[in-house]
């Protein structure tokens, strides 16, 4: 009886372990992609022994026109891979700028991920994989051997939108322990994301420890709402469970919005350990965020001292009609004479927003309304979007 209870678990042991390793196919075991190499370039290997044809798309391959709801602009190009004896499709770049970099496979015409990486970020329903290039600018991306702050999904309740709705906030290493009170970054994401958006794409939280803790940022919290106000949380943290994303959502740039934002600081400042102020209180966001913030720092034009515009959608919108839009150079004129310490605007040349930027630029200028202005090569992409928060995060609370 006991020899057979002995063999009744070594059989359990052995099925359990049959069951794990078939978690991971045995053929993509040791396959591995991307494969970072020492002069920084990078391998992509794909197992595909049926297929006919397979391409790798990504970013820091030389961009093509893509047909877009705002007319063309550059997309990720393609390259085709090389198929082996065994199936196996490789691909090697040149060497790459340290950067964080976004990918995925054509095959046969179908588009998919890369099996062998399970690092993958998703903005509105596309989902790409991405992987880092470091010894440069990147490193400021990557999770390095610093004191680490934290990150909390808490629920506001918002009386003017009649729900709890989803906040991501960063607070920095030490906060817990410390007595002490902090400024506000309140950062909004663009259309297609979320509550989440800044800190998977943008690495918010990892660009701010490691400034922090580098002395050239000051410790803050970093408050990341949801600027879908159909939305209670982002795609499967809400009531409304797994669904189809959007590009974007009905209502998110009519005005509710803004005039509702005031529900989250009040929150933030009931909440948290924060200095609730002008002086500390900081309003930043990328596309769709960037034309939240300009609006909502109008419309609460002694609530910000800082204001951060990057990639902005400054552009006359039909759904644009709320009390929030109306009088617009007044407002502006308000918000100069209260006095900002910095109105911050930052756009790539080759965006589709440019020249809405541009004319923005001269309605501030015809105001004599002061500004500083970053100008980079490229387009509407997450890559700049990085660096501009890198950038204007130091400028902050000084």
């Amino acid at each position: 009886m006991k020899k057979r209870f002995v063999y009744l678990v070594v059989f359990a042991f052995w099925c359990i372990q049959s069951a794990f390793a078939q978690e991971v196919p045995k053929e993509l075991e040791n396959i591995i992609s991307p494969q970072i190499n020492a002069d920084r370039s990078v391998t992509f290997r794909f197992l595909a022994p049926k297929a006919d044809s397979v391409q790798l798309t990504a970013d820091f391959l030389p961009p093509v026109k893509v047909k877009t709801r705002f007319g063309m602009q550059d997309g990720p190009g393609t390259v085709h891979l090389t198929k082996d004896k065994n199936g196996l499709w490789t691909y090697t770049s040149k060497p790459l700028e340290s950067e964080l970099y976004s990918y995925s496979f054509f095959v046969d015409g179908i588009r998919t991920n890369d099996a062998n990486s399970p690092y993958a970020f998703r903005n509105a329903a596309a989902l790409t994989n991405v992987f880092i290039v470091g010894n440069g600018r990147a490193d400021l991306y990557k999770t390095n051997d610093t004191p680490h702050g934290s990150v909390t999904h808490c629920w506001y309740l918002s009386a003017g939108l009649k729900m709890n709705r989803r906040l991501t906030v960063y607070t920095p290493a030490g906060y817990e322990q410390s007595l002490e009170k902090y400024p506000v970054l309140y950062l909004l994401h663009g259309a297609g994301g979320d509550e989440d958006s800044w800190a998977a794409h943008g690495r918010a939280v990892q660009i701010l420890d490691n400034l922090i803790a580098q002395g050239k940022a000051k410790p803050m919290i970093v408050v990341m709402p949801n600027g879908n106000v159909v939305q209670d949380g982002g795609y499967g943290q809400g009531k409304d469970g797994f669904y189809k994303p959007e590009f974007l959502l009905p209502r998110s740039m009519n005005g509710e919005y803004e005039a509702n934002f005031m529900d989250i600081v009040n929150y933030v400042e009931k909440t948290f350990k924060v200095k609730a102020n002008k002086e500390n209180r900081a309003i930043a966001g990328l596309s769709m965020g960037g034309f939240h913030t300009m609006h909502i720092s109008r419309y609460y034009p002694n609530t910000f001292d800082y204001v951060g515009l990057y990639s902005a959608a400054i552009m006359p919108r039909e759904d644009a009609t709320g009390k929030v839009y109306s009088n617009l150079d007044a407002t502006l004129k308000t918000q100069k004479d209260n006095g900002l310490k910095l109105y911050y605007i930052a756009i790539g040349k080759d965006d589709f927003l440019y020249q809405a930027n541009v004319d923005f630029r001269k309605k501030l200028d015809g105001l004599g309304m002061k500004y500083e202005y970053l100008e980079t090569g490229e387009g509407h992409i997450w890559k700049l979007w990085r660096i501009y928060l890198a950038d204007f995060a130091p400028k902050l609370f000084k």
